[in-house]
């Protein structure tokens, strides 16, 4: 049994032209041994589509959040009344809901003051959302790893997965010490930076999760194709190529990562 810990394929916007529909994804899934999904929610809508998505599907749950990339599309008023409409999701205590995210900070594509400031705030409601709720968090963290670290040293109790990590050993080290997990993607199949491999043997079994980001990040030898859920099969034969352990052994012990953080 695999479980794919990251994926969009509830999202209408990200999934309308595959050749397939959602049920035939999540059906050649299962073919392949992928039996769990966790659909990601990113903006409002995204995330009420996760939510309808989700209660359809037994083999399928969700998380809310508004992406950082949203803080430079709208005012921090209409940023703070949709993280309201995220509280009001949470406060209706659905049942498949299990993270929040994906939340976080990125530096990557963002640089005026004026959107990282808007970041932090939503960041910093998303955290508080997870405290009150008891609930894990799916962290989007790109090129703001220090920021990260100071933000989230200032709430107590917080777990989650560092999203699509693609960082060195300092950061794998930072995240390791504050209990959060890893989330490793089709990235490890095609990245040109020796440093992203040599950390990826670093991450702890115990720790580590697989996750597609499906329709994004398709692993090799499908480059330019949709990512899908299935994938996960592809991503886990590739590390355990690259960590020198036995696929059954990741399959086993990443499943049981995300059953224990995702309560699934």
């Amino acid at each position: 049994m695999f479980v794919d810990t990251h994926c969009h394929i509830h999202d209408s916007e990200l999934t309308s032209k595959s050749e397939f529909s959602a049920d035939e994804i999540i059906e050649r899934a299962r073919e392949a041994g992928v039996e769990t999904l966790i659909c990601v929610g990113t903006s409002v809508k995204s995330s009420k589509e996760a939510q309808e998505f989700t209660a359809k599907r037994d083999n399928c749950s969700f998380s809310i959040a508004l992406h950082p990339h949203e803080a430079e599309k709208y005012s921090k008023q209409e940023l703070n009344s949709q993280m309201d409409e995220l509280d009001a999701i949470v406060a209706s205590s659905p049942q498949k809901l299990v993270a929040v995210g994906e939340c976080g900070l990125d530096y990557f594509y963002h640089s005026d003051a004026e959107v990282l400031a808007k970041q932090e705030m939503l960041f910093r409601r998303h955290l508080k959302i997870a405290v009150e709720s008891d609930l894990p968090v799916i962290f989007h963290i790109r090129d703001s790893f220090e920021d990260f670290f100071r933000i989230l040293d200032d709430y107590k109790g917080i777990r989650g997965v560092v999203h699509s990590f693609s960082a060195t050993e300092k950061e794998l080290k930072g995240a390791l010490s504050r209990g959060l997990y890893v989330g490793l993607n089709g990235i490890m199949t095609f990245t040109k930076d020796q440093k992203q491999l040599d950390t990826a043997k670093l991450v702890p079994a115990d720790k580590l999760l697989i996750e597609t980001d499906a329709p994004f990040l398709t692993p090799k030898p499908f480059r330019g194709t949709m990512c899908e859920p299935k994938h996960v099969i592809l991503i886990t034969k590739f590390l355990s190529e690259l960590r020198g352990e036995s696929l059954a052994f990741l399959a086993k012990q990443t499943t049981k990562n995300a059953k224990t953080l995702f309560k699934l």
